[in-house]
């Protein structure tokens, strides 16, 4: 059965959700304000800089007296430092609102329980992980960034229905439609990075750029540890900000990207490379689009031992599968 507390926070995730174009590389929440069982005042944090999703619905409440014998309901725990904005944990606090319910807590360092500690120091009644898993998920890469200290890893590639993704001889074969290639484009938008082996970079010459989808390119990352990219490739082109890493170390290149505060990183090839992350350990989600194309031979797409089936969805002939590590 759903309690009141889930209904409201299913919202907070609702909203929240709202915030998924803007308020990247801060992670998205949402926020309501509950009185005598009336929500009246919502927030979602609209764009990275911006007034966070409590000072929104905060903000939102017309009669502001009515606080003082609200709930708040937030999907993330509120913050308590000084960045871009005010901490929100002391907005709540002058607002002399007595309950606050917390889906969950916020890893990154400055504020990772300093937050709730501010709030319950001042009296106000908090509790903590309703709806926590669904709050997580709603923030992974956010929640991996600072919790891993590494990007959000997604292995993507697509294969024949027999499992291989190219010839033998190593050449390309087009498995994707006009629709499932402006799909990948989307999901291009939705990283912050988009990596390739050095075997693609060379003999594919990829643009890896966003063109069939608005929104923001994002960065390119190969590897070349012998310096035998030649300078005619698109990845060199200047077009596009790239970075290419002259070590073969995935441990040492996700440091770097985190450095940079790169959040999510796409993967798109070649088999050596996924083999290399999936070996590693270093993945996150796996998405692997079927054509009903068969090869009968050609280069084996890499193992997905140790994940599971998360969704499948059909785009026409072609299936795409979502893969999860076992938990």
């Amino acid at each position: 059965m759903t309690t009141e507390d889930e209904r409201y926070m299913r919202r907070c995730i609702q909203l929240a959700r709202c915030g998924e174009a803007g308020a990247a590389p801060n992670p998205m929440v949402g926020a309501v304000v509950v009185w005598q069982g009336q929500i009246i005042g919502e927030g979602y944090h609209r764009k990275c800089g911006g007034p966070h999703a409590e000072v929104n619905a905060i903000r939102s409440v017309r009669q502001q007296e009515l606080l003082q014998e609200s709930t708040l309901y937030v999907s993330l725990e509120p913050c308590a430092h000084y960045g871009k904005t005010p901490p929100c944990a002391d907005l709540i606090v002058s607002c002399r609102i007595p309950r606050v319910v917390v889906g969950c807590m916020d890893p990154f360092a400055k504020v990772n329980g300093l937050g709730v500690k501010k709030m319950r120091d001042a009296g106000i009644h908090v509790e903590v992980g309703v709806l926590e898993q669904e709050c997580l998920r709603l923030n992974e890469r956010f929640i991996t960034f600072h919790s891993k200290h590494r990007p959000w890893i997604t292995l993507k590639w697509a294969q024949s229905a027999d499992g291989f993704i190219a010839r033998k001889d190593g050449s390309a074969v087009a498995f994707s439609t006009a629709l499932t290639q402006m799909l990948v484009h989307r999901i291009r938008t939705r990283h912050q990075a988009i990596m390739v082996g050095t075997h693609t970079a060379m003999w594919d010459n990829p643009t890896l750029t966003a063109r069939e989808w608005q929104g923001k390119h994002p960065l390119r990352v190969t590897i070349d540890r012998h310096g035998a990219l030649p300078d005619t490739l698109h990845l060199k082109d200047g077009s596009v900000p790239t970075r290419i890493y002259e070590t073969g170390n995935l441990e040492e290149i996700l440091s770097d990207l985190h450095v940079l505060g790169i959040q999510s990183l796409l993967v798109e090839g070649g088999a050596a490379l996924h083999r290399a992350f999936l070996e590693a350990g270093l993945w996150d989600e796996v998405r692997v689009e079927i054509s009903p194309l068969v090869l009968g031979e050609g280069i084996p797409a890499a193992s997905l031992g140790g994940a599971v089936l998360e969704s499948e969805e059909l785009f026409g002939a072609n299936k795409v599968c979502l893969y999860r590590p076992k938990s």
